[in-house]
């Protein structure tokens, strides 16, 4: 086992534990992703034996790999990239949670009257509509459409900080946005944001799941150079 590995989760858990402890909040409360795009299954068995249960992965193909493979080991797949429709029923195969929803055809594609996956609302904080995500105008009435559809346990938002902003501004945003959703939605508190650069401004704004890669895993393998 890589004792660099070990090195770098120990490090990021105690230092979401300090800026948990600094925004007068519980790190019970957070949950921390760790996120594995192009690292082969063995480097997320390693985390399992390090504790680890909460894997994020953003690209399907690979995501729903690793989960075979890695089948027995009881971790919690979190798929948190951008998901084409024609994929949603593959994908709640073996995600314990999507993040990414953002669309009304994606809630459609997701609706099952068999079991129920955990679900966040993606909410754009940019013009550029290739980043992913629902703009705030449009929330109101995509929550509504994920509420009515069976198979989807609303969780909360997820956002990404713009990359040209203040971190700290955007997540503000969207707990402003989540106190909105939550007049009709109490249950829907979860705040899927903070990733390896700014997760300490996302704690600070009420973040209860942080998805973290590099800064654990350290840096990703050239695409298409890594096996499953």
């Amino acid at each position: 086992m890589s004792e660099n590995l070990a090195s770098r989760l120990r490090d990021v858990s105690s230092a979401v534990a300090a800026a948990a402890a600094d925004a007068d909040r519980d790190a019970s409360e957070i949950t921390t992703i760790v996120v594995t795009k192009f690292h082969p299954a063995a480097l997320v068995a390693e985390l399992a034996d390090l504790g680890v249960r909460d894997v994020g992965e953003n690209r399907h193909q690979e995501a729903q790999a690793k989960a075979a493979e890695l089948s027995g080991l009881g971790l919690s797949w979190h798929f948190i990239g951008q998901l084409q429709s024609k994929k949603a029923r593959q994908v709640r195969a073996y995600a314990s949670s999507i993040h990414s929803i953002d669309r009304p055809a994606l809630v459609d594609a997701l609706r099952s009257d068999d079991d129920v996956i955990d679900g966040f609302v993606q909410v754009n904080l940019t013009d550029d509509a290739g980043r992913g995500g629902v703009l705030p105008a449009e929330l109101d009435a995509l929550v509504e459409k994920v509420l009515e559809t069976p198979g989807i346990r609303l969780r909360g938002l997820m956002a990404v900080a713009p990359l040209d902003g203040e971190p700290r501004r955007a997540f503000a945003r969207v707990r402003e946005l989540s106190e909105s959703v939550r007049r009709t939605a109490p249950e829907a508190s979860a705040l899927s944001m903070g990733m390896s650069q700014d997760f300490r401004e996302a704690i600070f704004e009420g973040a209860t799941h942080l998805r973290i890669g590099t800064l654990i895993t350290g840096n990703r393998p050239t695409p298409g150079l890594t096996s499953n």
